[in-house]
């Protein structure tokens, strides 16, 4: 009988064993559950907005707008100018008028000597042409300055002249001269450009027949 109670102690020894272990490991894990139920969550953290944008912009609003820059109106000429301003058209294109040349006018042009010429008592006499105005010259010296324009002549002598100046400049083969017509002056004399020293020595060397000279 004592050895049939002490075999069912036996067995039921390891089951007691186990409910006494559930026992103590059910209250250990229980209060740990809570603790982490109880345990709030970490909360998010609020990213703050940026200051610097906040303040680019107030600062950008406030900025007052550039001003644009005022254009003064031009005003229209007056009654009196546009009138001078007609004057003068017609003054120029009178004055063109009275330059433009006839063809035998420019073929005469196309024979004047150009340049700085010496003439007798150590004068000098510059014949520029124009270029503004095609076939006139600018004939200057000491003392006076002309604006000429060529003229035909029947002889085939060049001829220029300087109708307000009164002036007159001749050219021939081997001279030319210059003379005010107003006052009877010759202004210059025996003036001579390289292509007329040329002729003035030939002459000297072979002097033509004189008509008055009777024939050998």
């Amino acid at each position: 009988m004592k050895t049939l109670i002490a075999s069912a102690l036996m067995l039921l020894a390891p089951g007691l064993a186990l409910a006494q272990s559930a026992a103590t490991t059910q209250p250990a894990t229980k209060p740990a559950a809570k603790a982490e139920a109880a345990k709030p969550a970490p909360k998010a953290a609020a990213k703050p907005a940026p200051k610097a944008d906040a303040k680019s912009a107030s600062a950008a609003a406030a900025k007052p707008a550039p001003k644009k820059p005022a254009v003064a109106k031009a005003e229209p000429p007056s009654s009196r100018e546009q009138l001078k301003s007609a004057a003068n058209q017609v003054a120029t294109g009178i004055i063109a008028a009275e330059a433009a040349l006839s063809p035998e006018e420019l073929a005469i042009a196309d024979r004047v000597h150009v340049g700085r010429m010496p003439c007798e008592l150590g004068a000098f006499v510059t014949v520029t042409p124009e270029p503004a105005s095609p076939g006139h010259f600018r004939v200057e010296g000491k003392g006076f300055k002309y604006f000429m324009a060529p003229v035909a002549t029947t002889t085939g002598t060049v001829r220029l002249e300087d109708a307000k100046g009164g002036a007159v400049w001749l050219q021939i083969a081997n001279k030319s001269m210059l003379m005010n017509q107003r006052l009877g002056q010759r202004l210059a004399d025996e003036c001579m450009s390289p292509e007329q020293i040329v002729v003035a020595e030939a002459i000297k060397k072979n002097p033509p027949v004189s008509v008055l000279e009777p024939l050998k």
